[in-house]
Order: structure tokens, then C-alpha cells, then sequence
């Protein structure tokens, strides 16, 4: 007969992920690779670095089209850069609790 398990000692998954990730976050990836950098700050500087050869070169290679205008262009790349690195950022989801007024808390225990 087989033994039975107390009921605190059985552990349930509930299966849902709680910070949503990419594919490529569940192959190992970083967000590196991409950009060389998740620092926006690190990366302002290296952009406004770049002679406009190398950054239209930058532009494509992380999958925008090249532009003549270099402040259009800068502000493309670093906006691109701020959507990349949101998806590797862990996401925070605070739960407020609310205060209900005691009518308010009336009407929806009616039901119980």
C-alpha cells in the first residue's frame, strides 16, 4: 500500500510565467548581443560617438533603416534601444490594495 502524502508537504505549480520573457531569453540570451550594452547611458555616448558612416552602418545592423538626418537617426536608435532592453528589464507588477468605503465593501460581499 502505498504511502500517502500530508497535504502540507505537496507542492502545486501553478504554470504561469511571471515576468514575460522571449524565446531568446530562454535560450541564454542576455540582451547583449545586440547592442553591446543594456546601459542607456553607456550607450548615448557610444551613438554620439559615431561619424554618420558608422552610424547609419549601426542603424542597420540592429534592423532600422538609415536616415541622412542625424538627429532623426539618434533618436530612432536610442528609442529602438529603450524597447530592446524593456524586454529584458524584469517588470514589476505592485499590487496596490485599495481602501473600500464600507458601503462599497456591503455590496460586493452580497453575494457570499
Amino acid at each position: 500500500m502505498p504511502k500517502k502524502s500530508k497535504l502540507n508537504e505537496l507542492n502545486q505549480t501553478h504554470g504561469k510565467v511571471e515576468n514575460p520573457i522571449t524565446l531568446d531569453q530562454i535560450w541564454g540570451d542576455s540582451g547583449i548581443n545586440k547592442y553591446g550594452t543594456l546601459d542607456a547611458n553607456e550607450y548615448d555616448k557610444y551613438v554620439n560617438e559615431l561619424n554618420r558612416s558608422d552610424l547609419q552602418t549601426h542603424a542597420v545592423k540592429v534592423g532600422l533603416v538609415p536616415i541622412d538626418d542625424r538627429k532623426t537617426l539618434l533618436s530612432r536608435l536610442k528609442k529602438e534601444f529603450n524597447r530592446h532592453i524593456s524586454t529584458y528589464k524584469a517588470k514589476s507588477l505592485d499590487k496596490k490594495e485599495t481602501k473600500l468605503s464600507k458601503k462599497s465593501q456591503d455590496a460586493l460581499s452580497e453575494g457570499r
